[in-house]
């Protein structure tokens, strides 16, 4: 019974460190874990910590079961710490079981100091470290049991060579003795298995840590690329509670609850937080993806807006289960206007098409009208070239007024080339010059000292000036003033036709450049209008500004080339 009593005391001393070492490695300070340095050294100090105290106990409560077999379980940790630990630890550990069994037993001899502590193991565990840690369990089982086998089977033969022949027979020593073997193998093994499980669990919870972050690393991206996108987006589990939003969907949100923050939404349902909100049909389309499983969309008027909802199933993996679903919403407006638009623009351009193609042929009935206009007047008595006259008149008016349609339906971009603004107006001055002097009125000429070049066609901006001045004298009485003006400005190179007739009406002003809307008697309403369209071929932009009584000003903006600095004058 005494036997078993110290059997089982040296057992618990020797397994303290399957107790202590997991105690102490999972209540440690954590550390980062990408800081594995640290992460290593904190391992191997608790682990010779946990050897240092087990070999220490073992060897102070050590005894001779029997008065015979020795009895001090010292070994497994030892060989423990010295294979899985540091070389340095290892050597530290054997160094101080070696102080201890000197000062223990003062009267050894080598034999017995080189089996009973195991010495002469020392140099292979060392050696077969390395190679140790890098085994699978089921290996490291194997050569931890070796060792411990060997060393505990030398002490226990270096006992029995001591031993008189009559305790050699003794079958209960013998015993004994085996089992004193066993147990130390079991408490090497029990070391190992603890030692195994705390490093597969350290393992799996840094693998837990990597996952969690890299799963929190990919939700911050993605909230950060739905929160960049200019959509409304709203993700949703399977019954329908708000899982994300982005700040799309919260800045409209906020338009009409303004102290709703984004925490707030998170978790409700849907239907509950749209519930008297604009998108509350929108619920109810989610409420049919959810259980359809289906994609639905469709678009939605909304205080005069127009949106796009979306509503997709996620789906786990390949499978058909239903986890969740995700609403985009989209405001696509300006979208719509536009299309309106490009509809519009079609439908305006194929009837321009028609039309150019009509007046074209209208025009050869009109030349042939016309040449036969001519004989009958060279056959007609002069008492009817008056009627004649009239009505070739007509006929060069109609003529006219077809050229200008066909100008202002074409679409087509024009050749342009570098040339200087001031040479097509002093090109075009002894013309108007002539057309003034015929009115009695009179034309003045501000030209900047310095215009850089522009890319123009000649032949366009030629009409449009001609246009503008001859509308500006028709508007003046006799003495009238034109005054034709260029200059530099901060957008551009500038053209100014100004005229001190009557003015026109605010009213009048907004409509001036649309087609066939004209203040004149007799005037077509196409000249502003193909003004309107040749600038915008150029890029440029054409203005008004006129004042009842004070007179009209016309502003023709042209973009400035490239590299040009409007400081120069």
């Amino acid at each position: 019974m005494v036997a078993v009593k110290e059997v089982l005391l040296q057992l618990l001393i020797a397994c303290s460190p399957a107790f202590l070492f997991p105690l102490v490695f999972e209540r440690r300070s954590p550390h980062p874990v990408h800081n594995s340095r640290l992460e290593r050294t904190s391992y191997y100090n608790m682990l010779l910590a946990s050897c240092l105290i087990s070999i220490l106990i073992c060897s102070l409560f050590s005894s001779n079961l029997f008065g015979v077999i020795p009895l001090n379980y010292f070994l497994p940790s030892l060989f423990v710490g010295m294979l899985y630990g540091r070389r340095r630890d290892g050597l530290i550990l054997a160094v101080v079981e070696l102080v201890i069994y000197v000062v223990m037993n003062p009267s050894f001899n080598a034999s017995g100091f080189l089996l009973d502590t195991g010495l002469c193991l020392y140099p292979m565990v060392l050696l077969v470290a390395g190679r140790f840690k890098r085994s699978g369990r089921h290996a490291k089982y194997v050569t931890l049991s070796f060792f411990l086998l060997v060393g505990q089977y030398l002490s226990t033969a270096l006992a029995f060579l001591t031993w008189p022949m009559s305790s050699k027979m003794d079958l209960t020593i013998i015993i004994f003795a085996i089992i004193n073997i066993a147990v130390a193998v079991l408490i090497g093994s029990l070391l190992l298995f603890v030692i195994e499980s705390s490093l597969d669990k350290e393992k799996l919870q840094m693998q837990v840590t990597l996952l969690s972050r890299r799963y929190f690393r990919e939700a911050e991206k993605l909230q950060q690329m739905m929160d960049a996108a200019p959509l409304s987006i709203l993700l949703l589990d399977h019954e329908g509670r708000i899982v994300s939003i982005n700040n799309t969907f919260l800045t409209y949100y906020q338009m009409e609850y303004p102290e709703v923050i984004k925490e707030e939404l998170i978790g409700r349902m849907l239907m509950e937080a749209v519930k008297d909100f604009d998108f509350e049909i929108i619920g109810h389309r989610v409420d049919t993806t959810l259980l359809n499983r289906e994609n639905t969309s469709e678009l939605v008027q909304i205080r005069g807006r127009t949106f796009f909802a979306s509503t997709s199933p996620i789906k786990r993996g390949h499978t058909e289960e239903t986890v969740g679903a995700v609403v985009i919403i989209q405001d696509i407006t300006e979208l719509e206007a536009l299309r309106t638009e490009l509809f519009n623009a079609d439908r305006l351009s194929l009837v321009g098409q028609m039309a150019a193609g009509i007046t074209h042929e209208i025009r050869n009935p009109m030349a042939v009208v016309r040449g036969f206009l001519q004989l009958m007047k060279e056959k007609s008595p002069s008492s009817l070239d008056h009627y004649y006259r009239i009505v070739m008149d007509e006929l060069d008016r109609a003529n006219s007024i077809i050229s200008d349609f066909l100008s202002l339906a074409q679409t087509r971009s024009v050749n342009k080339e570098e040339c200087h603004l001031h040479d097509i107006i002093h090109e075009l001055s002894p013309l108007l010059w002539a057309d003034a002097n015929l009115r009695g009125q009179s034309i003045e000429l501000k030209l900047a000292e310095y215009l850089p070049q522009l890319r123009l066609n000649t032949k366009e901006i030629k009409q449009v000036i001609l246009n503008l001045s001859r509308n500006a004298m028709e508007a003046m009485e006799e003495k009238g003033q034109l005054t034709l003006e260029t200059r530099n400005s901060p957008e551009g190179v500038e053209l100014l036709v100004t005229d001190t007739g009557p003015g026109i009406p605010l009213a009048k002003q907004e409509k001036l450049f649309e087609p066939f809307f004209t203040t004149k008697d007799q005037g077509t309403g196409l000249g502003l209008a193909l003004c309107l369209s040749i600038i915008e071929r150029h890029n440029g932009k054409i203005s008004v500004e006129s004042e009842e009584g004070s007179g009209t000003t016309f502003s023709v903006m042209f973009q400035r080339p490239q590299g040009y600095s409007a400081e120069v004058s």
